[in-house]
């Protein structure tokens, strides 16, 4: 693994998925063909990327990308030799949150916020807000219309938040709010935002990306 710059005490983590055709956005696959699907999740990632860093110039933080698929190597190549990179590793994706989360932590991170790249609504003055946020409040939740986050923001490894939760389905956002009031955490709404997961959901991502 590639030597990682410092983690600043506030630390952005993107997880994505190498664009490789038929592993990837697999349920648009069947409009878009393997290629295609993969298409688009480079090019959603690279959108991303390219809001973090817009980011980057205003504020101080750090930026790891943790991907599945793929290996360091074709990752760099595609999205370049200054980010930190991490692989996912095994487990679903609540485990994967969380030792990403407590990586950051023992790293030296004080507010850590991880996003997805399949919401093309995600801006720099959302990251920044969720930011500030996080200086008054446990949890910062971006809802995704679909039931589920694009984005969750912690000051510290929460890791019951990431515990029993039907991921991938309508219910995350719902579970995780209700495991934040049982732990009698304080937790501040981004805007809500949709994702793009399904065909139906192209249109969102062709407005922004064509338009």
């Amino acid at each position: 693994m590639l030597k990682s710059p410092k983690i600043a005490k506030q630390h952005l983590i993107i997880f994505t998925r190498y664009p490789e055709p038929g592993l990837t956005k697999t349920r648009l696959i069947p409009v878009l063909g393997a290629g295609g699907a993969a298409n688009v999740q480079r090019q959603m990632t690279e959108y991303t990327l390219s809001k973090v860093q817009e980011l980057q110039k205003a504020i101080a933080i750090s930026v790891e990308v943790r991907f599945s698929g793929g290996d360091l190597e074709l990752m760099q190549n595609w999205l370049g030799t200054d980010l930190i990179y991490q692989y996912q590793g095994e487990g679903d994706l609540g485990q994967r949150m969380t030792r990403s989360l407590l990586d950051a932590f023992d790293a030296g991170a004080r507010q850590v916020v991880i996003i997805g790249t399949d919401c093309p609504g995600v801006n720099a003055q959302i990251l920044a807000q969720a930011f500030t946020k996080l200086q008054q409040w446990d949890i910062a939740l971006g809802p995704a219309i679909d039931g589920g986050y694009y984005l969750i923001g912690l000051q510290r490894p929460f890791l019951e938040l990431f515990v029993d939760i039907d991921w991938g389905t309508s219910q995350v956002l719902q579970q995780t709010v209700a495991i934040c009031h049982q732990l009698n955490l304080s937790v501040a709404y981004l805007p809500s935002l949709a994702d793009v997961d399904r065909p139906e959901d192209l249109s969102i991502w062709e407005q922004i990306f064509v338009g």
